[in-house]
């Protein structure tokens, strides 16, 4: 019974989830800034290939 009373006072396991849901967070972040970033990259090189296209056709 000691170790049940000790095991439902511990609170490692709520930083541990803590630590998880910060994680999540940052991956999310992270997720939605580099698909942000490659659609902006995409959109700069398509105009560079249309302003060679013009040059050259």
């Amino acid at each position: 019974m000691p170790f049940l009373k000790q095991f439902l006072r511990a609170d490692g396991g709520a930083t541990a989830l803590e630590y998880a849901m910060i994680a999540a967070l940052i991956s999310a972040v992270i997720v939605v800034s580099v698909e942000t970033l490659g659609i902006k990259i995409g959109a700069a090189f398509q105009y560079v290939v249309s302003m060679l296209y013009s040059l050259f056709f």
